[in-house]
């Protein structure tokens, strides 16, 4: 029996070591550290308004409001729901994923084809050539916070009419939250969606808006 004990004693310690150093120690030491020199990261880049979080930075939201800027589409309705589906359960919780579809799938062309018609009867003055993939196509995580700046500069003109703001004024809230490319060299230039139209809340003084 004691060599028994003896022969598992080590295993038994090994396991146990493991268990504290990677299951307790170093994702405590990684939280502490997160918290510590990226907060804001580490709590998911969230904004708050008044004290109420109105939503992240690093995720998209559908602004069906003709006054705010429109995001990308999603293939995951940006994960929207009300209090009252979250009591009936219909809410499925957070998720992400895209529907996977080719470029030559019928079902992709219908939904594309639809959204330009869309976008078309709310934004006359656009031409149908000069249209923006980015803002007809769904990113792989259908949780796309960003848009390019094309997106965003034609969307301005119907943007001045709903909200009665001038487009100079709404280009530059487009330019203060556009972010360029990383270290000047990788990837694209982007508009963040939710930044822009919390600008134009305030601006027009909406409840629950910034002061």
């Amino acid at each position: 029996m004691y060599a028994v004990l003896k022969e598992i004693r080590k295993p038994v310690l090994v396991t146990l070591t493991l268990l504290f150093l990677c299951g307790a120690a170093y994702p405590l030491l990684l939280t502490g550290l997160g918290q510590i020199i990226f907060p804001d990261q580490a709590n998911g880049s969230l904004v708050e308004i008044n004290g109420r979080a109105v939503g992240s930075k690093l995720v998209g939201q559908d602004f069906t409001d003709a006054r705010f800027m429109k995001c990308r589409p999603s293939a995951v309705s940006y994960n929207t729901y009300t209090q009252e589906d979250k009591r009936n359960g219909s809410y499925a919780g957070v998720a992400s994923g895209s529907q996977n579809f080719g470029p030559a799938n019928p079902a992709l062309v219908k939904r594309v084809e639809a959204d330009i018609a869309a976008f078309l009867s709310k934004n006359a003055a656009a031409g149908e050539k000069d249209l923006p993939a980015d803002l007809f196509t769904a990113s792989g995580s259908g949780l796309e916070p960003y848009i390019s700046p094309a997106s965003a500069a034609i969307q301005i003109p119907a943007l001045a009419e709903a909200t009665g703001l001038p487009e100079e004024y709404l280009k530059g809230v487009v330019r203060e939250h556009t972010q360029g490319k990383l270290l000047g060299v990788f990837g694209e230039e982007t508009v963040n969606v939710l930044m822009v139209n919390l600008d134009i809340a305030r601006k027009l003084g909406l409840p629950g808006s910034p002061e």
